[in-house]
């Protein structure tokens, strides 16, 4: 943490008396000096800024130039704690209601005594110069999290593959635990992108049709086995309209329940609630979402740290910090969707947290949680220059009952759809001798079925200006890595599942 200190012009101050002719000259001697402190006698009279002194003397030079600077001085300057935090001190100049004119100010010791002057504008061009390194840096931990993530997704792919084959027991175990490390890593990274994308605005969400029952079915699904392992009984009612369907993002809520549960767990054994509740609301729905437990332990220091989630995590306490970064998550993602997480301890043991939302009821019928993908035996294409990024789609697209071939850069590509016997392309973005971009113009410029084949991006980097880029270039749709299966389903669906595909590459 940079503090003011480090910032200061520590140059020894002027006495009161001192002509303002000579402070003018000191100025101009040193033309990066925003200011000069005014000490009389140990303590602080004032503060003479340069162009404040400049500007007088250009217009009264003359009378000035003998005149003690006591009398043009600002008197009551602003005044910080030298070991102030620059980001502490930028905050609240920001959230001060008063205009700021004064380019300066004086920094003190804990006495009370001198220490030096700083400039306003310096002070907020390091600040500037801080935060676009801060974002640069984030930014590329960004970029490398999303790599581990694809490349967890490879080690699971391998792990799926290596349990459908014959092992002796103790390789069986082996192989079950590298799965369920490498998922829980996956889970804790991709959290953490989707909390740092948050953060920056950048988390979307993308309500769909969906039958609430279903989100009910799925929760039980993922942790009934998983609470039981941990001596725990969860209990998932829904009440409401068994076929009430509603518009909403059913991953990011199913992310809100699991982190929820997983945080009733961390607590200890014991019994845990979860319930969906849908009541019509005029011409909407009311969604209300709740897990209660009944594990002991101090309620007080579960709130504190359900409310402030991030303070105090012990970084080298892999679990700790994984619970932190999801509850974090969890807290954005509820108020995205309209109804932020409300917590409160239980009369006997444990705590309740619950959520309530308002939402659309759906426009189409809502789809069952199970993903079905209806591809007529489609033969993908995936181009990636990333091994296990290949891998990974290769075995989605077997999950799929889809065939697939690899290239391993966008000129391959190329050559390879110039067959036309691919009903699909996932073109990977970033990658050498020639990107996913100008490999899909090439394609698109061939005659017949080649140059109309469905081409989807494969690309870590989905924000709507890349995407807008992605699909000029003739790409028609996104899945962004790490790929979650649910989402290509999505996309393989709508492009392969109907007849309007044949019908195009028939034309």
């Amino acid at each position: 943490m940079e503090m003011l200190s480090r910032l200061l012009d520590r140059r020894a101050p002027i006495a009161p008396h001192t002509p303002c002719g000579d402070v003018a000259a000191m100025f101009d001697a040193d033309p990066a000096a925003p200011a000069i402190a005014v000490v009389d006698k140990d303590a602080l009279a004032g503060l003479v800024y340069r162009d404040v002194l400049s500007g007088m003397m250009r217009v009264a030079g003359a009378a000035l130039a003998d005149t003690p600077i006591s009398e043009v001085m600002d008197a009551a300057p602003r005044v910080v704690d030298a070991d102030t935090a620059v980001d502490a001190f930028v905050t609240r100049l920001a959230e001060n209601p008063t205009p700021v004119f004064r380019a300066a100010y004086v920094a003190v010791d804990a006495a009370g005594g001198y220490v030096g002057v700083g400039g306003l504008a310096s002070l907020l061009a390091a600040h500037r110069r801080r935060q676009r390194e801060a974002e640069e840096a984030m930014a590329m931990v960004e970029r490398m999290a999303v790599d581990i993530g694809a490349h967890l997704d490879g080690v699971l792919a391998i792990t799926e593959r290596l349990e459908q084959q014959p092992l002796t027991p103790d390789a069986a175990a082996f192989v079950r635990a590298i799965g369920e490390t490498s998922r829980d890593m996956g889970e804790t990274v991709g959290r953490a992108v989707d909390l740092h994308r948050s953060a920056r605005g950048h988390l979307a969400l993308v309500p769909a049709p969906t039958r609430l029952r279903d989100v009910a079915d799925a929760v039980e699904t993922r942790w009934a086995a998983r609470a039981h392992e941990g001596g725990s009984t969860l209990l998932v009612s829904y009440d409401g309209e068994p076929e009430c369907g509603v518009e909403v993002d059913s991953d990011r809520l199913l992310q809100v329940f699991d982190v929820l549960i997983e945080h009733a767990l961390a607590a200890g054994r014991g019994m845990i609630e979860t319930r969906l509740t849908a009541r019509a609301d005029g011409d909407r729905v009311r969604l209300e979402g709740l897990v209660r437990d009944n594990a002991q332990g101090k309620a007080d220091e579960r709130l504190a740290r359900l409310e402030e989630p991030l303070i105090g995590v012990d970084l080298q306490d892999r679990n700790e910090m994984a619970l932190g970064v999801g509850m974090a998550l969890a807290q954005r993602v509820a108020r995205a969707m309209g109804g932020p997480l409300h917590a409160e301890a239980n009369r006997g043991a444990g705590l309740t947290v619950s959520f309530a939302l308002t939402l659309d009821p759906a426009q189409a019928e809502a789809a069952a949680t199970e993903t079905t993908v209806a591809t007529h035996a489609a033969h993908i294409l995936i181009v990636d220059d990333n091994a296990t990024n290949r891998m990974v789609a290769e075995a989605l697209c077997d999950m799929f009952d889809c065939t697939s071939e690899q290239a391993v850069d966008g000129v391959e590509a190329i050559e390879m759809a110039k067959s036309g016997r691919y009903d699909l392309i996932l073109m990977d973005i970033k990658m050498p001798r020639m990107d996913g971009i100008a490999a899909t113009r090439a394609i698109r410029e061939m005659a017949g079925p080649a140059g109309l084949v469905p081409i989807v991006a494969l690309t870590a980097n989905a924000d709507p200006a890349d995407v807008q880029t992605y699909m000029a270039a003739g790409m028609q749709d996104v899945v962004e890595k790490p790929i979650k299966p649910e989402r290509l389903a999505t996309v393989l669906d709508a492009l392969l599942g109907g007849e309007a595909v044949e019908e195009d590459v028939a034309a």
